[in-house]
């Protein structure tokens, strides 16, 4: 099947916050020979769509702000968010791990003794970045590290063909495009499986199943994830 969708209501028995319930509700969805900027437009269009459908325009009030969808979506990388919102920090060194391990010190965020400079990147942009997010914004280009199921960006392997949607300071979809490749993926599983074993509770489990899977062949596919209840 080369477009596969569904709504499902979703249970996870993990951490609680503000932000996170244990049982939610979700799109997702999968397109065969598409990549994340397919799921980008996509996007774009069905939220333009939905504010039309609802609301008779594309401007949508929330909590007394008014948000004009009619305007292009902003897209930035992950790198360019975190330079763009912290302009003292050495753009040189935002993969340098010591470095990012420094900033996180002077930022006060803990992180997992495993974590690689991906995840302090990512560590540091939702500290600095995340929450201030209001307009409707791509933010692209995730590492690897802190991927592993998308695939890798074909100029530059430490970072992967992925994007989270963020509005209001809060993401409400991640996309990306499938990575197809068994080997690398059976790689970033044990990864991730050693990650959980150095104490990072967010690490993934060894699937053996998925990887059979992948060698018998998977198309180039993108995949969506949507929350509806943030939505």
């Amino acid at each position: 099947f080369e477009r596969v969708y569904e709504i499902n209501r979703s249970f996870r028995n993990e951490g609680l916050s503000t932000r996170h319930n244990p049982e939610f509700t979700m799109l997702e969805l999968y397109l065969a020979y598409a990549d994340e900027n397919v799921l980008i437009d996509l996007l774009e269009n069905m939220l333009r769509s939905l504010a039309e459908m609802l609301f008779g325009g594309m401007v949508v009030t929330y909590q007394g702000t008014d948000y004009d969808l009619s305007k292009p979506f902003a897209r930035m990388t992950v790198l360019e968010s975190v330079q763009h919102f912290n302009p003292a920090l050495d753009s040189n060194k935002l993969r340098d791990e010591d470095y990012l391990q420094q900033v996180c010190a002077d930022l006060e965020i803990s992180f997992p003794e495993s974590a690689g400079s991906g995840k302090l990147l990512i560590e540091i942009f939702e500290k600095t970045v995340e929450g201030q997010l209001s307009e409707p914004t791509f933010i692209t280009g995730y590492p690897a590290e802190v991927s592993p199921l998308a695939r890798r960006n074909s100029e530059d392997p430490w970072l992967t063909d992925r994007f989270e949607f963020f509005v209001v300071g809060q993401e409400l979809a991640n996309g990306f495009a499938e990575l197809n490749d068994p080997e690398d993926q059976a790689e970033r599983f044990q990864a991730q499986v050693d990650q959980k074993q150095a104490g990072d509770d967010e690490a993934m489990f060894y699937d053996a199943d998925y990887i059979a899977a992948l060698e018998y062949g998977m198309p180039p596919t993108a995949g969506l994830g949507v929350g509806i209840d943030r939505l």
